[in-house]
């Protein structure tokens, strides 16, 4: 980790030396970006959905003509949730690939990993699916992140929850990395700012199938709250373990948690009560919204599968490039394009996401975030916006 910010600040001190870097990725006729997935690996569910709907917008940009007539090309490589991989997965897609920018890349560590290999060659890091505050400070003008970080997450959503169900003694259990971290620290801080201490933590190793030690050591704490810096498969083992020792906390998780994966794979009802903060909703099928069931309806007909809240966060990411793209108008470069986002507003989407602003200092479009709650089966939005 320390080697990885090493690299980023002797990278950045490079750009502001004054190198000169040229710009690539864009043709006459086209425009390349790239994306890191997690094909293989312990979030592939996530990063299949993600590449999915970042294609779907790529199509119906290029069918009605690209941007300033320039066509997308998407090109997606795999890092199967791992740092090393996501390095060489960046070198390339930046240095063989060309690319103009990296889109949509998920994953904490693998975005801390891959920046410095971009920042070299002048390539944005956009919308990076992640909400660790690292996406965009310290400030670099080739950082744009459009999540409420993780801290903040915690920060206001741990007290909150905590005091609506009268919580006493509230605990956590993390993934012992940048994201884990981040989660636990928000949390601790948020609970801390009431007047209350966070009354013990375990963590688990990236990739990490058994939760028995961790789920048992916060039964014996008899913790009556449990923040979860989990993604898909923890945060379903940990709730499954939970419930076979007799174990029934209220669980809060993040963003990360916040996926239909959670009740499809879980069980459906076995995963209701979990509470999980989040931005935009999931786009079930038979949303109330019109224009959700709509898009629902068009990525099912597509790619034969239910779209998710994550298919969502890649939609929006290439949707967001290509409007800010377009507004840098034929003369497309890395200069023109941070000069249009110097003064971007994004309006509130379909799905629910909150207004993002970009100036020439603030990088991080919205800290808003609400909370939902598995009930049913399915997530169910129960909070408005709230913010710092």
């Amino acid at each position: 980790m320390k080697l990885f910010q090493v690299t980023m600040i002797s990278a950045a001190m490079a750009l502001a030396s004054g190198a000169a870097l040229a710009d690539q990725g864009v043709s006459k006729d086209e425009i390349v970006l790239g994306s890191i997935q997690d094909l293989s690996g312990p979030i592939a569910g996530f990063g299949k959905q993600l590449r999915l709907g970042m294609m779907l917008r790529v199509d119906e940009a290029n069918e009605q003509g690209g941007v300033n007539g320039r066509k997308i090309k998407l090109l997606v490589e795999d890092s199967a949730y791992d740092p090393r991989r996501a390095v060489l997965a960046a070198q390339k897609l930046v240095n063989q690939d060309k690319i103009f920018a990296m889109i949509g890349h998920i994953g904490t560590a693998t975005n801390m990993a891959a920046m410095p290999v971009q920042f070299q060659k002048g390539v944005i890091n956009w919308f990076p699916v992640t909400a660790a505050r690292q996406m965009y400070e310290p400030f670099h003008k080739l950082k744009y992140s459009y999540a409420a970080p993780y801290y903040d997450q915690m920060l206001l959503g741990a007290p909150k929850l905590a005091k609506e169900k009268g919580a006493k003694k509230v605990c956590a259990m993390y993934q012992d990395d940048d994201f884990g971290i981040e989660v636990l620290k928000g949390a601790e801080d948020g609970l801390k700012a009431a007047g209350m201490a966070m009354a013990e933590s375990t963590s688990y190793k990236r990739g990490a199938t058994d939760f028995s030690s961790q789920i048992q050591k916060l039964a014996s704490e008899k913790c009556d709250m449990v923040v979860l810096g989990t993604i898909i498969r923890e945060t379903i083992g940990a709730i499954a373990t939970a419930k076979r020792l007799g174990f029934n906390p209220v669980f809060l998780g993040s963003s990360a948690a916040y996926t239909d994966l959670i009740h499809k794979l879980g069980g459906g009802a076995a995963m209701d009560g979990l509470y999980a903060t989040m931005t935009v909703q999931n786009p079930y099928l038979d949303a109330a919204s019109q224009p959700i069931r709509f898009w629902a309806n068009k990525y099912q007909t597509k790619f034969n599968e239910e779209p998710t809240v994550f298919s969502v966060y890649g939609y929006n990411a290439v949707d967001a490039f290509l409007v800010a793209a377009s507004k840098a108008g034929k003369n497309l470069t890395t200069d023109s394009f941070i000069k249009v986002m110097d003064n971007m507003t994004f309006p509130p989407d379909m799905f629910g996401g909150a207004e993002q602003t970009f100036t020439a200092t603030k990088r991080l479009g919205s800290d808003s975030v609400r909370m939902s709650v598995i009930e049913n089966g399915r997530w169910k939005v129960i909070s408005e916006y709230i913010h710092k």
